[in-house]
């Protein structure tokens, strides 16, 4: 969702996407320099802060200690108090569209949601145009845009329309999940409560649609086809960070299995190690001159929390950089910085079991895909990427809590890396650029169709002018910066999927 922020303008006005300008200045992390001691409680307790989550976060920090930046990224997020998706605090605020704080690709152009749609089209022909037992699943809704366009494209494809069983949204947030209900099923639905979650009828035709506020809520059958799209979802994910540091070195006795304490020898631990990054309330009277706070964001108040490296090993530390040889071998590079996300390998899991199977949750016979598109790198992994943004314009993320949307870049290879291991029944195509894949799916011939029955010569250009925002290859165009991943059952790589070079085998 969301790096340094640039505004382009569609239909006359200038939006912030959820898009990372590769050119702009980013937040840079404090490193190894500490700013000052965290403030005591007594200092803390009579200052003013801008947010009640503000205030909660000080108020455990001072408990705690500082906090992991994942731990952060939650509360802001997620947080039953102010939280930015699950707790408003600003009465009718709309975190999406021209009015809220960023735009999507659906909100840009509908026909972005309709290429999805025949995405999941052609990969139900291809793997053998199942007549029942279709599950579509989307994690992170939004305002559920992208799920009614898909839907509204799938209808004009009746045999698969039929065999959907279900409609599974994933959902934290209870007013998303209100306006995604008020979308998808029309004002005046009504939306009941179960333990499996809520339930609506879909307004294009009787088909079920089920929101649960977890992945693991939503049933996992073996004898199901999910299709699964996830867009913009893996960036809003808590991070860790991390960064190499120099340890002087210590020398200590080391004694082999039955030798005598004389027959010991003596060995240098690594001089090097992985350090967090951690979150405390910034010191009243910290300067931008004291958190290096590039220029472009220096006619802010200076943030109420900092983020710097923690003076000894966090647990996080002791395993999270340990967990994957790509991790791993940046441990010899001095300063070196890395973002870890483990709830993106708990959610690529779920995807790759769904469609693949497991020795724990065994399938028959692999089937579905899984669609994920976002922002990110495509071979390398992602350091420096926290970004806040609010009203179309990037602000510092430290700043303003709940009320400033947070995202990090997806790291696609350990997405894959993830996938493959969680399942041996899958296999992964790309992550290949969105202009590449859209262009494929054939966004201009989409387009074209659409202009031919427009009159309005401002709404022609407006078509115009969306579809090609979301190829555009240029530095930080969206077409360059988002890429897709795609997920289908393991076929010893004999067919790739549309838009990924592939072809519709039937």
């Amino acid at each position: 969702m969301r790096s340094a922020i640039v505004c382009t303008a569609r239909a006359g006005l200038g939006y912030a996407s959820r898009r990372p300008a590769s050119l702009a200045p980013k937040f840079i992390y404090h490193s190894s320099r500490t700013l000052s001691a965290t403030p005591s409680r007594r200092e803390e307790e009579g200052r003013k802060w801008s947010t009640p989550l503000a205030k909660q976060l000080a108020e455990a920090i001072n408990i705690t200690g500082p906090i992991p930046l994942a731990s952060y990224m939650r509360m802001c997020l997620t947080a039953d108090v102010g939280g930015y998706y699950t707790g408003a605090i600003e009465a009718g605020r709309d975190q999406f569209g021209p009015k809220g704080d960023f735009i999507t690709s659906p909100e840009i152009s509908q026909v972005f949601g309709e290429l999805i749609g025949i995405w999941f089209v052609a990969e139900w022909m291809s793997q053998g145009r199942p007549r029942s037992g279709v599950e579509l699943i989307e994690v992170g809704p939004g305002r559920g845009t992208l799920m009614d366009d898909i839907l509204r494209t799938i209808r004009n494809f009746k045999d698969m329309a039929s065999a959907i069983d279900a409609v599974y949204m994933v959902e934290a947030s209870k007013e998303l999940r209100v306006a995604q209900k008020n979308l998808l099923c029309g004002e005046d639905a009504a939306m009941r409560e179960s333990k499996e979650g809520w339930h609506s009828t879909c307004k294009y035709s009787d088909l079920p649609i089920v929101w649960s506020d977890s992945i693991k809520a939503v049933p996992h059958n073996s004898s199901k086809t999910p299709f699964i799209v996830a867009h913009e979802f893996f960036d809003a994910l808590p991070i860790h960070a991390f960064q190499v540091v120099e340890v002087p070195p210590t020398q200590q006795p080391v004694t082999s299995s039955g030798s005598s304490p004389s027959a010991s020898t003596t060995t240098l631990f690594p001089t090097r190690q992985w350090r967090e990054m951690v979150v405390s309330p910034t010191p009243e009277g910290t300067t931008h001159a004291d958190l290096g706070t590039p220029k472009s964001l220096q006619h802010e108040r200076v943030p109420e929390f900092q983020l710097t490296l923690s003076p000894s090993k966090t647990r996080h530390a002791s395993y999270l950089p340990e967990s994957s040889p790509r991790y791993r071998a940046l441990r010899s590079i001095p300063d070196a910085l890395i973002e870890v996300c483990p709830d993106a390998s708990l959610y690529a899991s779920d995807f790759a079991t769904r469609i693949g199977g497991s020795e724990a949750k065994p399938k028959p016979r692999p089937s579905g895909a899984a669609l994920i598109l976002d922002y990110g790198p495509a071979d390398t992994i992602p350091m420096n990427s926290l970004r806040g943004i609010r009203h179309h314009a990037r602000v510092s993320p430290f700043a303003d809590p709940g009320l400033v949307d947070l995202s990090a870049d997806v790291d696609f290879l350990a997405l894959v890396e993830t996938v493959t291991r969680a399942s041996e029944g899958v296999e992964c195509h790309g992550p290949i650029d969105q202009a590449h894949f859209l262009e494929s799916m054939g966004i201009a011939q989409r387009a074209e169709m659409l202009t031919k029955k427009v009159v309005d010569i401002n709404k022609k250009s407006e078509i115009e002018r969306a579809w090609k925002r979301l190829v555009d290859r240029g530095p930080g165009g969206m077409g360059k910066v988002y890429k897709a991943l795609a997920i289908l059952p393991e076929n010893g790589g004999r067919r790739r999927p549309v838009g990924f070079g592939g072809d519709v085998s039937t």
